[in-house]
């Protein structure tokens, strides 16, 4: 099971880098996106990986570590928030400048 985790922590990870380092504004929130995900999964893993644990201590001899749960609650909350400020300024640049390139090229002027 630990094995299947960090092929698929680094796929994303992979992935999101792809996307991030893509010319156009959506790409880009898409990949930011995804490498929160990653994050959150490799968060959770430092929980220790059990299966049938309680979250509390209690009559089982394994539990669930509940701290890197709190962590993986509040990233998701702040992710989404910052995805969906991503996203609003994404749209309001192009509204204004009239295109999502990322890095827009001069246009003959020189910035002296």
């Amino acid at each position: 099971m630990e094995a299947l985790f960090s092929v698929t922590v680094g796929v994303l990870t992979a992935c999101s880098v792809f996307l991030i380092l893509r010319g156009r504004s959506f790409p880009v929130v898409v990949g930011i996106t995804m490498l929160s995900y990653a994050v959150n999964l490799f968060l959770f893993s430092t929980g220790r990986l059990t299966i049938d644990g309680a979250p509390i201590l209690g009559t089982n001899t394994e539990y669930a570590d509940p701290l890197p749960q709190a962590l993986v609650l509040t990233a998701i909350v702040i992710g989404f928030a910052m995805t969906a400020y991503s996203v609003i300024l994404a749209v309001r640049t192009r509204g204004e400048i009239g295109t999502d390139e990322v890095n827009e090229q001069d246009s003959g002027e020189s910035s002296r």
